[in-house]
């Protein structure tokens, strides 16, 4: 066979597998992020299982810190044996997390007064697993993402992360259409079998679609040197070249960005940089993680009416609303930041060079500062201006906005700062920020709202949160200065 009829063949056949690639990167992020809607589950859960507020808090983070213990170990998996198999793993934790925490909710009777300590610790271990699910699916789909289309990684990232944060909303448009009754609120048990079927099958076909697919070779793509030395270089030689990379610094005058750290995670945590980028990390990815697992009783301490009235079905409506609220606003941010920063603040190219091949106007860091100033403003407003259900909206966005612009800038902030050989790595272990900041964050509130609540009941006035958001205004104005900081360093170099 002619060697054109074969590269033709070749190329048609990467574009069908890239096309099944693309469906299952979107349907993987699109499911990945099921745990983030325990909110809707909570006001079920507390008037069927008679759960109290540090117990909810504790299923939620179980289900929040899943995603991080084992990071670095998922980013070895992905970079070994490839997205496919953190596809297959979270296939399997899916079912499992989702399907035993179904089970256990059917198998408690209807009529209990207290809370059932196994029944909790049980919910927490099945939530956890759910959550580990979310890490390697999370992994799956960024890095299928980027490792195809590597000259476009930051579209192939940014679609990824955007389509990952809008899942809340498109599993809570679900839950509100197919699982919720008008008078009897979510039907828990239902929602969660779906998800175990649902996420378990998504990412099972993950298993046989997301693999790298090689680019076709091309023959003519080569680098030539002749004997007195000299390069040959076509248009699809590789920029790693070092005598390529001088060649384009002196073509298009690049700006060259700083070199390399050393890679070994003894130079990464000696560096003092490291963790001041890391205090901030706690700061705004913790305590908007906290948000997003609480918000459903923050709207329920606003309730005119316990949750086992009439009233029920109008907190699930509420619930539902500024859960979606945080979705759109960690989508809108996603899509915003990520295109918006590769063009003000670029960085190395896709290839691993460390050269910007246009002008740079502002710090990566600069949009760290937007997210830490808006949770100072967001958190300010919930002790000054929230009087109702109503107005909620500010914590649902501001919290979104933020977790979402912090998350989307920091691959290539870190890449920047240290390189991108050990980005994997390194993007691994700075999530450890999160992974402590959110107990943190969430026990603060949940012992705060229940030292405000009579008979284990949940809390219930401005009284179960306003103390403990004062505390976070505070500290994310700190973090503020931190970040400046880190601005003030970084200027002429991520």
């Amino acid at each position: 066979m002619p060697l054109s009829v074969q590269q033709t063949q070749g190329t048609h056949l990467r574009r069908v597998r890239l096309a099944f690639a693309c469906v299952s990167i979107a349907a993987n992020a699109l499911c990945g992020g099921s745990v983030f809607t325990f909110s809707l589950m909570s006001p079920a859960l507390v008037d069927h299982l008679k759960l109290t507020q540090p117990q909810l808090t504790t299923i939620a983070l179980a289900g929040m810190m899943g995603q991080y213990p084992f990071a670095a170990m998922i980013g070895k998996v992905v970079d070994k044996y490839g997205p496919w198999a953190c596809s297959i793993i979270a296939s399997c934790l899916f079912f499992a997390g989702f399907g035993l925490f179904a089970k256990e909710i059917a198998n408690t009777p209807d009529d209990i007064t207290v809370p059932s300590s196994s029944t909790f610790h049980h919910l927490t271990v099945y939530f956890f697993i759910a959550g580990l699910g979310t890490a390697f699916s999370y992994f799956s789909s960024i890095f299928a993402a980027c490792k195809n289309f590597p000259d476009f990684i930051g579209i192939a990232s940014g679609t990824s992360i955007t389509l990952f944060g809008l899942s809340p909303m498109f599993i809570s448009i679900l839950a509100s259409r197919f699982f919720s009754h008008p008078d009897e609120g979510l039907d828990v048990t239902r929602f969660l079998q779906f998800l175990a079927l649902f996420c378990g099958a998504v990412h099972l076909f993950g298993a046989f679609t997301l693999h790298i697919i090689p680019l076709p070779e091309d023959p003519t793509s080569v680098v030539s040197e002749d004997p007195e030395g000299s390069v040959h270089i076509d248009e699809q030689t590789a920029l790693l070249h070092g005598k390529r990379g001088r060649i384009a610094e002196v073509e298009t005058g690049v700006v060259v960005a700083s070199p390399t750290k050393g890679s070994s995670v003894v130079d990464l945590v000696r560096d003092r940089y490291f963790w001041a980028l890391a205090s901030v990390l706690f700061v705004i990815l913790g305590s908007s993680e906290m948000v997003i697992s609480n918000i459903g009783t923050i709207v329920l301490s606003l309730a005119s009416q316990p949750p086992s009235t009439i009233g029920a079905p109008s907190t699930d409506v509420a619930t539902a609303t500024q859960v979606q609220f945080l979705s759109i606003a960690n989508t809108l941010s996603r899509l915003v930041v990520g295109p918006l920063a590769d063009f003000v603040s670029p960085t190395a190219t896709a290839s691993g060079t460390q050269s910007i091949s246009r002008k740079r106007h502002v710090s990566r860091v600069a949009f760290l500062f937007f997210s830490v100033l808006v949770l100072a403003f967001t958190y300010l407003w919930m002790v000054l201006g929230v009087k109702s259900q109503v107005d909620l909206w500010a914590l649902s966005i501001g919290a979104g906005v933020a977790y979402g612009s912090a998350f989307t800038i920091l691959p290539s902030l870190v890449s920047s700062a240290w390189g991108i050989d050990d980005l994997g790595r390194n993007f691994g272990i700075l999530t450890y920020a999160p992974f402590l900041g959110a107990p943190a964050f969430s026990y603060f509130y949940a012992f705060n709202a229940a030292s405000h609540s009579s008979d284990g009941a949940v809390c219930k006035g401005i009284e179960c949160w306003s103390t403990t958001f004062s505390w976070y205004t505070a500290v994310t104005i700190v973090a503020c200065g931190v970040t400046g900081y880190l601005w003030r360093s970084w200027r002429d170099q991520v």
